[in-house]
């Protein structure tokens, strides 16, 4: 049977940042390769008029996802609570474009800073983790009071210090127990950190909302280690219904570029590999 699920493509794989001004050139070029959602990263929600954004997904019939950039200075386990603030603040702002753009949750591994990646006493570690809780629970909370749910990324040890495996990931959900917090889990990241991809995905079983897909070297689906019969009988066992996107990143990223790493192209277009890597994933998925 096939795979019952909707194909989505990140903005990071051409532009950074997104920007009100990419849409006439990103959404129909997305809707013309045959994708169903766009994955929005947003780096600066000030750059972005959301009525015009939300205008032109239903122009071009693109379902929107909305995935936070949690750079330097977006840390919710950080010392100083006015730090803490500013990214409530930022989430907030994402948040409502979630809602504007009736997406369904909001994405990303917003514990902390994204290469933030230190050897930690067990005490610091301890308390770190449950400042991430105690932040992300306020986090859910404003998500429910709009009708969103929250899912929650696991990256590899050498971007994060705190949630690197689908297991710390659910016990995390487990830790802030609130019913919008669910889970993101992101293929890259899996290859590094999870002795099986299949496993992995059973682990986070219903909680998982969200996938994001590339090759072991984050280049184009099909082309590299990845082992995808893995993911189909991860995905088969819980029954996942949802979007399947495609992320890596443009060399020019700005948010992240220190953290991802990535400092030359890993196609020979980046329109190719959005092409060719779906081609895949379609076939794939049958």
């Amino acid at each position: 049977m096939p795979l019952p699920v909707k194909f989505g493509v990140s903005t990071w794989l051409f532009t950074s940042p997104f920007q009100t001004s990419s849409v006439a050139e990103l959404f129909p070029k997305i809707a013309a390769m045959g994708f169903d959602k766009i994955e929005i990263a947003v780096e600066d929600p000030l750059l972005i008029d959301g009525p015009i954004v939300k205008a032109a997904l239903a122009e071009h019939h693109l379902e929107a996802i909305v995935c936070g950039a949690f750079g330097p200075g977006r840390d919710l386990t950080h010392d100083d609570p006015a730090v803490h603030e500013d990214c409530f603040e930022y989430i907030e702002q994402c948040l409502d474009l979630c809602a504007l753009w009736d997406t369904k949750f909001f994405a990303g591994p917003m514990y902390s800073t994204v290469g933030k990646a230190r050897m930690l006493p067990p005490e610091q570690r301890k308390r770190e983790w449950e400042l991430a809780v105690t932040n992300l629970r306020r986090v859910c909370i404003m998500a429910a009071n709009r009708g969103l749910d929250v899912a929650i990324e696991p990256l590899n040890r050498f971007e994060s210090d705190l949630v690197n495996t689908a297991a710390d990931a659910v016990r995390m959900v487990n830790d802030i127990d609130h019913p919008a917090a669910k889970i993101l889990l992101d293929g890259f990241h899996m290859n590094i950190e999870e002795a099986s991809i299949e496993n992995a995905i059973k682990t986070a079983g219903e909680k998982l909302i969200h996938l994001q897909v590339a090759e072991n070297y984050r280049g184009t689906p099909g082309t590299g280690q990845v082992n995808w019969d893995a993911y189909r009988r991860g995905l088969d066992a819980i029954k996942y219904q949802g979007t399947i996107s495609i992320e890596s990143f443009t060399p020019d990223n700005k948010e992240l570029a220190q953290a991802v790493c990535i400092w030359h192209p890993l196609a020979e277009s980046q329109d190719k590999f959005a092409k060719e890597g779906l081609a895949f994933l379609k076939q794939w998925a049958q």
